[in-house]
């Protein structure tokens, strides 16, 4: 078998070496499609049905994370697998020593020795991490985005791994969903933007460098619109939502070379989006051009079953794999059944051979079938993760993705000298929670706590008191977290210092599992009683700067009319309490803006900026007949976008010209900045259009555009912003692009709800 196996991979390697002299001189890294694709029908004349049923076939490592063990699943029969060609990847198999055994059983010891992929939740790092991904949105800083998920992708890829489960690329409304943490926020534009991001940094510019992985665009799709905000729940949307909200970010991802897309766990108007041939096959694959390959999600072809869509697995395997889910992750669907529904004729060889041929592609891609040990480097390995740079690399992300939401009467930036400080929070000593949800390769109790990041300030008396107890017993990603609400001994003691205290620091949140897959929360309030310790806290000292660390929007109206400071810190990562320290003292002026809506109460979400008017929008005089709540407010308590600075910044001379000349639509927008504040900072610049009157109703508002700039105090800077046909048009119902001539309103600022604003006719 060896020497079979050895023999394919020279005759490939041949056929490789002849195509890359062919290749264009601009472009020397990229090999023919054509030339790959002669390889692969090379070698799938060589394999059995059988074998190339076992290409689309997904393994766990032996140990199980996001799911259960199937009945009568041993690691036995994965290794007999392996041994006999019937695996095409695996997941959660992480470290050098590791991946190369595996790949070493999969290239030696099978008939046709074709490589593995190497699959992980590379979410936002490995060892070393940024912040989760919802609060590198928060920055809007695209380059950096792009730079954390590179510093992922080469500590990942010094690990074995060559293939990562993100980016999380579901535009969600609704915060009580807790994978809400895992992608862009609310916007498809944002979102769109990230996305490309997000694949460029994990893909970089040629795949077969050994510092690159390849990413996955998931969930395929409106998993974000789950309904109630409840994990694994249904989504139903209607079709100008899925093409104008939902589906944009996945093509410019596609566009953007993308290797594998992962359909999900949700329903989509009643079905199973891995059994949807509509989504796979006739958008992604035929309307899309992918030329990629789509993976289930966690035994979702499997699940099929229990939505009541099949009726065993062999069903499940026949639905799903003429939909188009090429790769079956951790579901034993496709490998006990595929094979026999071809053999029958139920399923055509011709729907193997495609997915099998996609699959094959990105493993050619990668340089797998030049090297399979490629990734498997020890010296790499001990020398590049967490690496001095990557550390710097992921402060700078954690400090750019801090949204300073209120800072009345200047509380902030505090004085370095002086002061008697208090710190108070279970959350600012704790080196676990803020390194976040869905870091499987970190070590616990790894992150910079804000206490020990303040500490290194010491002109300042800094004392810290937890306050209460919040999480009890084990923290953990796969285990529910047990709040305390009862004991509220340590209040009494954090109250007494606050008396004292010039400034009161409370860090208060949510901890880094309760935000992450199965994590939805009802009620989205400060978890256990750290509500009470801030009202307490707040009654003997009302200087209280608050820094939340969350993997999500929070309800908190009453801190909001009450404490003057208040700063989103989200969960920053490895460096996090030096993030926070930096940015509390002054020595970073925050920039960051809300990725998502923060609602008044769960009773407003869905709550997002861009939603249509309705036809009873506005207040009615002297009648209820009008779209409103009896008992709140419409308005959110902080709305998309928003986010204050150390300095002010002052808008002016919108101007709008068109180009009447050009037969595509182009509107020339501009616009003065200027910083008329006390000290340096940056902005973003955000420009948001309204279509007045459409075929299709159109957002009150849509972020078109935006754009981070730094300015010196008394610095003005004219920001010019170029709307096309891309930015101006929409999706209709039947699925046609189209611009339409009309009115528009432009407005422009530092959030979505700016007041500076001008028309133009299209």
């Amino acid at each position: 078998m060896k020497h079979l196996a050895e023999f394919t991979l020279l005759v490939l390697g041949i056929v490789l070496s002849v195509s890359t002299c062919s290749v264009n001189k601009n472009n020397s890294r990229l090999i023919n499609e054509d030339v790959i694709d002669r390889k692969i029908d090379s070698l799938l004349t060589l394999m059995t049905l059988k074998e190339k049923v076992g290409q689309m076939n997904l393994y766990n490592g032996f140990w199980d994370v996001t799911g259960p063990v199937p009945k009568g699943v041993s690691s036995n029969l994965k290794y007999e697998h392996l041994k006999k060609g019937y695996v095409g990847a695996m997941l959660n198999v992480r470290g050098v020593e590791h991946v190369r055994e595996i790949q070493r059983i999969a290239v030696e010891e099978s008939r046709l020795g074709i490589p593995l992929l190497f699959g992980f939740d590379v979410i936002h790092g490995y060892k070393t991490l940024s912040p989760i991904p919802l609060a590198e949105s928060a920055s809007w800083d695209l380059d950096a985005i792009q730079n954390s998920a590179r510093i992922a992708a080469a500590e990942a890829s010094a690990a074995g791994i060559n293939w990562t489960f993100a980016p999380m690329i579901d535009i969600s409304r609704d915060p009580r969903w807790g994978r809400v943490m895992e992608g862009g926020g609310e916007d498809v534009y944002l979102g769109s933007k990230i996305a490309v991001a997000r694949v460029k940094g994990f893909q970089g510019d040629d795949l077969k460098d050994r510092n690159t992985i390849a990413a996955t665009a998931k969930h395929f799709a409106a998993y974000g619109f789950a309904e109630a905000g409840r994990d694994y729940n249904t989504a139903n949307i209607d079709n100008v939502t899925l093409l104008n909200t939902v589906l944009p970010p996945f093509k410019a991802a596609v566009d953007n070379d993308v290797k594998t897309i992962m359909n999900g766990f949700n329903t989509i108007n009643g079905v199973p989006v891995t059994a949807s041939k509509y989504l796979q096959r006739d958008i992604l694959k035929d309307g899309w051009d992918f030329n990629g390959f789509v993976v289930s999600d966690w035994a979702s072809i499997n699940e099929i079953i229990f939505w009541g869509h099949a009726k065993d697995k062999n069903e499940a395997a026949k639905i799903a794999s003429i939909a188009g889910s090429d790769m079956d992750m951790e579901g034993y669907v496709y490998i006990q059944e595929l094979t026999h529904l071809v053999k029958e004729g139920t399923v055509s060889e011709s729907i193997v051979d495609d997915a099998v041929k996609r699959i094959l592609r990105v493993k050619y891609e990668l340089g797998l079938f030049d090297d399979p040990y490629r990734y498997c480097n020890e010296k790499n390995e001990k020398e590049i993760i967490g690496k001095k740079s990557h550390h710097e690399a992921v402060l700078d992300m954690a400090k750019k993705s801090i949204v300073l939401l209120k800072n009345d009467n200047n509380l902030l930036p505090l004085k370095k000298e002086g002061q008697k400080i208090a710190l108070i929070g279970e959350l600012a000593g704790d080196k676990n929670s803020a390194l976040g949800s869905w870091r499987l390769a970190s070590d616990d109790n790894t992150a910079v706590s804000v206490l020990e990041g303040m500490q290194a300030y010491n002109g300042n008396e800094l004392t810290y008191k937890k306050g209460v107890d919040v999480f009890l017993g084990r923290t953990t990603f796969i285990h529910e977290l047990n709040i305390n609400t009862t004991d509220s001994s340590g209040i009494d003691e954090a109250v007494e210092l606050a008396k004292s205290s010039d400034v009161v620091v409370m860090v208060l949140g949510e901890h880094g599992f309760q935000s992450g897959e199965a994590r939805s929360r009802t009620s989205l309030q400060l978890p256990g009683l750290q509500q009470e310790l801030l009202e307490a806290v707040y009654k003997v000292n009302k200087n209280i700067v608050l820094v939340l660390q969350n993997g999500r929007p929070l309800v908190l109206e009453w801190a909001v009319e009450n404490i003057p400071t208040i700063l989103e810190a989200w969960q920053l990562g490895t460096q996090s309490g030096n993030a926070i320290a930096q940015v509390l003292y002054g020595d970073y002026n925050p920039s960051g803006k809300l990725p998502m809506t923060f609602p008044r109460n769960e009773g407003q979400i869905p709550i997002y900026y861009n939603h249509v008017n309705t036809g009873r929008a506005s207040s009615r005089e002297g009648n209820v007949f009008w779209s409103h709540y009896s008992d709140k407010e419409n308005t959110p308590l902080y709305p998309f976008g928003h986010g204050l600075s150390y300095t002010k910044f002052k808008y002016s001379n919108l101007s709008i010209v068109q180009n009447s000349s050009s037969t595509d639509s182009k509107v020339k927008v501009s616009v003065d900045v200027s910083n008329i504040g006390d000290y340096n900072g940056k902005e973003v610049v955000q420009l948001y259009i309204r279509d007045l009157v459409a075929s299709v109703t159109r957002p009150v508002k849509e972020l078109k555009g935006f754009e981070l700039i730094a300015l010196q105090k008394g610095e003005t800077k004219t920001i010019t912003f170029e709307l096309t046909d891309n930015e101006l048009g929409f999706f209709n119902n039947n699925g046609d692009f189209i611009v339409e001539k009309g009115d528009f309103q432009i407005f422009v600022g530092g959030s979505s709800i700016t007041s500076l604003q001008d028309q133009f006719t299209l």
